[in-house]
């Protein structure tokens, strides 16, 4: 009685979809337009706590010290993440240009 098992992997193989050497731009395109919006909303969210810590910083002076870290950290996140945005961007246009030739 020898079962078959199933494994369900996290990042799936796909020499599949690159050995027949079409690739879907369109599908491409999407994906790094999503990647890219997620970016943008994560520079959102941190630059908004950023601004969040700043304020307890100066509401909450005992700990201020502690503020100002999150503060910095919440900045560096939001630069970051904008930068992924960024990089999605000029992706997303790879994709568009090779998908009209």
């Amino acid at each position: 009685m020898a079962e078959e098992k199933h494994h369900h992997h996290l990042f799936h193989n796909r020499k599949e979809e690159e050995s027949s050497g079409e690739v879907d731009y369109e599908k491409k395109e999407k994906h790094h337009k999503h990647l890219e919006q997620l970016g943008g909303l994560g520079a959102i969210a941190a630059g908004a706590y950023a601004l969040h810590e700043k304020h307890k910083a100066k509401k909450d002076p005992e700990n201020e010290h502690g503020h100002r870290i999150k503060e910095e950290v919440a900045a560096v996140a939001a630069v970051g993440s904008a930068g992924f945005a960024f990089h999605e961007h000029h992706e997303k246009k790879d994709a568009k240009k090779h998908g009209h030739n």
